[in-house]
C-alpha cells in the first residue's frame, strides 16, 4: 500500500448550455433539465496529510471565500472521513481560477476536488458509484464536476447521463462584479412565472444536434436557460453584457447557470481573442476569461 503525502485533483468549470426549470416540488426544489458542459477554467485542490482539518485558498476570491465547515470543500472531506471511518486529518489548499459566485459551480468543483484528493490521499479506493453519491449528498452541481464532459442532469441536476458531442467548443466568459445569489434568483423565476402552468422540462432535440455534429453556430442558436429573465431583472445590467458580446461578433450568448456570468459562444481561439478585447474596452464586465470545452471531469495530477 502506497501511502502518499500529497495529491493534487484538477476540476472544471461548467456552463449550462441549457437549463430548464420545471414547477417548484414538495421539497422546495425545482425539476431541472441542465445539460452541463465542462470548460478548461479549473480549479486544483491539493491534500496534504496533518493532524486534523484546515482549508487555505489562492486566487479568485481568496479574500471572501470562507476557509471553515462553511466551505463546502471542508464538508466534502469531512463527509467522506465520516462516512469511511477515518479522521479528517488533512491540510486542503485551493488554487482558485473558476470565477465565484458566478453561475460556473467553483464550490462545487472544489468539493469534487476535495472527495477525489481525499480519496486517495487516504487510500480509501472508494469506488465511483460512491463518491458521485457523496458528490450528490453536497450539491446538485457536485457530480457533474467529477464527471465532466458534456451530460444531461434530471432531477436537481444529480442524476447524469453523458452526452456524446463532437468536437471542441470555444467561449468567451464576461465575469461580472459581485455575485447573484441562487436561491432569490429561483425565487425571482418562480415570482415571473406565478400563474401561469409550467411544463415538465424536456431536452431540447436541436440542441443535441448540434452537440452531436459539433457545429458552433447550430449550438449557439439552441443555448436556452429559463433563469436568465429572472438574473437580469435583477442585474439589469446584464442584458446590456450579452447585447454587447453579440454586437462584437459572438455566435450567441447566454447567462451561466444562476449568473451573473455571461458565457460567449464564438468560433475558434482567434476569434475568442477579438470577442475578449472588445468585451474588456466596453468596460461592461470586471474581467473575461477564455476557454474551451469539453473538459475532463475531476483528475488526480
Amino acid at each position: 500500500m502506497v501511502m502518499r503525502n500529497e495529491v493534487t485533483a484538477r476540476v472544471p468549470a461548467k456552463v449550462n448550455l441549457q437549463l430548464s426549470v420545471g414547477p417548484l416540488r414538495a421539497d422546495g426544489y425545482h425539476e431541472l433539465v441542465s445539460v452541463f458542459h465542462a470548460v478548461n477554467v479549473c480549479d486544483d485542490v491539493r491534500a496534504t496529510r496533518a493532524d486534523g482539518i484546515s482549508l487555505t485558498i489562492a486566487g479568485e476570491g481568496e479574500d471572501t471565500l470562507p476557509r471553515d465547515e462553511s466551505n463546502l470543500a471542508w464538508r466534502a472531506a469531512v463527509l467522506l472521513a465520516d462516512a469511511s471511518g477515518v479522521d479528517p486529518d488533512v491540510a486542503l489548499h485551493i488554487q482558485k481560477s473558476i470565477p465565484i459566485a458566478g453561475g460556473m459551480a467553483g464550490g462545487s468543483a472544489d468539493a469534487a476536488g476535495a472527495l477525489l484528493a481525499c480519496d486517495a490521499l487516504w487510500n480509501l479506493q472508494t469506488p465511483r458509484e460512491e463518491l458521485m453519491e457523496f458528490a450528490a449528498e453536497l450539491g446538485s452541481d457536485v457530480p457533474f464536476a467529477l464527471h465532466g464532459g458534456t451530460a444531461i442532469g434530471t432531477g436537481r441536476g444529480e442524476f447524469l447521463t453523458a452526452v456524446l458531442s463532437n468536437g471542441a467548443f470555444h467561449w468567451v466568459f464576461a465575469l461580472a462584479d459581485g455575485g447573484l445569489s441562487t436561491p432569490l434568483v429561483y425565487a425571482e423565476c418562480d415570482r415571473l412565472r406565478a400563474g401561469h402552468d409550467i411544463p415538465d422540462p424536456q431536452v431540447s432535440d436541436s440542441l443535441m444536434q448540434a452537440l452531436r455534429a459539433g457545429d458552433a453556430m447550430l449550438l449557439a442558436e439552441a443555448l436556452h436557460n429559463d433563469l436568465q429573465a429572472p438574473a437580469i431583472k435583477l442585474r439589469p445590467a446584464l442584458a446590456q453584457v450579452l447585447e454587447v458580446g453579440e454586437d462584437y461578433g459572438a455566435l450567441g450568448g447566454v447567462v451561466s447557470g444562476s449568473g451573473p456570468t455571461c458565457a460567449f459562444l464564438v468560433r475558434d481561439d482567434e476569434h475568442a481573442l477579438d470577442v475578449a478585447v472588445a468585451l474588456t474596452a466596453s468596460g461592461v464586465c470586471r474581467n473575461v476569461k477564455r476557454a474551451t470545452g469539453p473538459a475532463p471531469g475531476a483528475r488526480l495530477i
